[in-house]
């Protein structure tokens, strides 16, 4: 197949995964609360939570098409309300881990995957790295010469959609298998005190990290 016909230009598929691989292992909140929850509630609460921030992925991707993220890294103050949102929005999920989750209020399983999914997709949704991403790294793999910018951009994030899902889906299996040890030992209100820490020092990092837009 000639070189023009790809829709994306195949010199830049390589380093684009090896980019959006080396991101999703840096150590960051998702990484954190999907170990931290799926170590304490289980292999089953992590993977629906990786379902709501995969859907918080794909709505920045899709926002990022549309010119929306573009608006936010121009707009310093709706920038600075999506950080301090996403900063206070990790800090009450550390409360509310402190305080032992929402089990007794979400005994049902449906009702409790929904718990579970809902924070997954906020946490990413008020991340406000996330939607960065698809404008500081995203355009600099769009060629001129393949498909329109806007099929680059949906094939590209694609790629980023399912590496991520691979990625805190290993997560979810690694740090899974403590949540049964943790129940035969006793040990599951120190594990969600412990989780709660973790998750307010990330509130704290967060608010440094993005100090800076973009």
């Amino acid at each position: 197949m000639p070189h023009g016909a790809w829709p994306v230009d195949p010199s830049m598929v390589a380093p684009f995964l090896a980019a959006i691989i080396l991101i999703e292992l840096t150590p960051g909140p998702n990484m954190g609360y999907l170990a931290g929850l799926s170590a304490v509630e289980g292999r089953r609460a992590g993977f629906i939570t990786v379902a709501g921030v995969t859907c918080g992925l794909l709505a920045y991707m899709v926002a990022s098409v549309a010119g929306v993220t573009t608006i936010l890294a121009n707009n310093r103050p709706l920038y600075e309300l999506l950080r301090w949102a996403g900063v206070a929005y990790i800090a009450w999920l550390a409360v509310d881990a402190w305080r032992g989750g929402e089990r007794a209020e979400t005994a049902a399983d449906g009702a409790s995957d929904w718990v579970h999914f809902r924070k997954g997709l906020l946490a990413n949704l008020l991340n406000p790295k996330a939607a960065l991403f698809y404008v500081t790294l995203l355009p600099g793999f769009i060629q001129t010469g393949h498909a329109s910018p806007t099929v680059q951009a949906l094939i590209l994030g694609g790629f980023h959609i399912l590496v991520s899902i691979v990625i805190h889906s290993a997560i979810v299996f690694s740090a899974g298998g403590l949540a049964e040890r943790l129940t035969t030992l006793g040990g599951d209100r120190r594990a969600r005190r412990v989780f709660a820490v973790a998750l307010l020092l990330t509130a704290v990092w967060i608010a440094f990290e993005t100090r800076r837009l973009g």
